[in-house]
């Protein structure tokens, strides 16, 4: 079906229980779903160019509005055609709208029904951010899919509080849809509510009351138990609109997006493959390995037998260890480039069981190789 807005559409090829696959077109890309988006904060995804980021079957990514925003600015990277002529990204751009920096950077903020205020983590500067302001600097940045602001409550958050950041978020929705849209740019609500499954279905019902493009949930992985989560998203997701693309922001583990995507989510993005790529931790068919335990010193394997990744291909679990001990930046490059094939090949995966009805036994056998064989705990030497 085509979406709002013109140049945009979403379709769903299969379904498995509440699992779907499908396909989001933009103007400038179509995308697989359900798809994992590489997070590229300040319009670079850490560590890669984007032809590396793209060689892992990413079409799509998500730069951050508020860090854009202070630096280098919003009109700088407009006169450098946005965000994807300033990074040569030449497929699509989801960025967020400086929401989820009202959590992250709760002690250098403060929040009114109007907006919220930041003083600036780098130089200490004030800087007003409205609904208004968000959806103009997200068109500035030229990115395909815009986020409404919205208030992003911490987990465990008092039931009150959680309904004020609701209401916020729903004013402030409708306010971002009064605004003029840049052209060719579609925008997607997001839906608070904390834990509290009664709030979360009666704001879910009211944010898809209103004209947008896409459905997403924000507010998980924000200190809640992954098991509640789970259990909200199993209840929630499958009730979400279903002629529009959905949305679960900031999330997460592989676990967490082969569960997430049973409950029939489409669209993921998360900065842990690239963060734990730069901490030595690499996220395999089995389980999470920790290179720099001694036990991998003289291991001539394959990092992940199951992949085939031009690092897997390459070197040895021995050599990448090696580069972490010595400190030497390639180790870090490697290791994201391998844990970001591997989301691409997991989002595939799980693409291809849904086309053949066969999601939930794969899913299972999955996750079950994954503990079976995680490594935990710290360095051994």
């Amino acid at each position: 079906m085509s979406l709002p807005t013109t140049g945009f559409s979403f379709r769903i090829d299969a379904v498995d229980g509440d699992a779907r696959c499908g396909a989001l077109t933009t103007p400038r890309a179509t995308i697989e779903t359900p798809a994992f988006m590489p997070v590229g904060t300040q319009a670079a995804v850490k560590a890669l160019t984007p032809e590396e980021v793209a060689s892992t079957g990413a079409r799509i990514i998500l730069a951050n509005t508020y860090h854009l925003w202070l630096r280098p600015g919003a009109e700088s990277v407009a006169s450098h055609g946005g965000v994807v002529g300033f990074m040569k990204w030449p497929h699509a751009l989801l960025t967020d709208s400086g929401g989820y920096q009202v959590f992250s950077l709760a002690k250098h903020r403060t929040i009114d029904h109007d907006g919220i205020t930041f003083r600036s983590h780098l130089d200490g500067t004030l800087h007003r951010l409205t609904p208004e302001e968000a959806m103009r600097v997200q068109a500035l940045l030229g990115s395909d899919i815009a986020m409404v602001l919205d208030e992003c409550p911490p987990g465990g958050a008092p039931r009150d509080l959680v309904q004020l950041a609701m209401a916020r978020t729903t004013d402030w929705a409708e306010r971002c849809l009064q605004t003029q849209p840049a052209e060719g740019q579609a925008r997607f609500g997001i839906v608070q509510g904390g834990t509290e499954l009664d709030l979360r279905l009666s704001h879910l019902q009211t944010i898809a009351a209103l004209d947008f493009d896409g459905i997403a949930l924000g507010g998980f992985s924000v200190g809640e138990p992954p098991a509640q989560m789970y259990d909200l998203l199993g209840r929630i997701g499958p009730v979400m609109p279903v002629d529009r693309p959905r949305y679960l922001m900031g999330v997460g583990t592989p676990t967490d997006l082969l569960l997430a995507l049973s409950s029939g989510i489409d669209l993921f993005d998360c900065v842990l493959p690239t963060r734990n790529a730069r901490n030595g931790q690499a996220l395999t068919w089995g389980g999470r390995v920790n290179l720099k335990q001694a036990r991998h010193r003289d291991d001539e394997s394959a990092l992940d037998s199951q992949c085939d990744c031009s690092v897997c291909i390459t070197y040895s679990r021995a050599y990448l260890r090696h580069l972490f001990k010595a400190d030497e930046m390639l180790g870090p490059r490697l290791l994201s480039l391998h844990n970001l094939h591997f989301y691409g090949a997991l989002m595939r995966k799980a693409r291809e069981m849904i086309r053949v009805g066969e999601l939930g036994r794969w899913v299972e056998a999955t996750l079950q190789q994954m503990r079976e064989l995680d490594e935990v705990g710290s360095p051994d030497d």
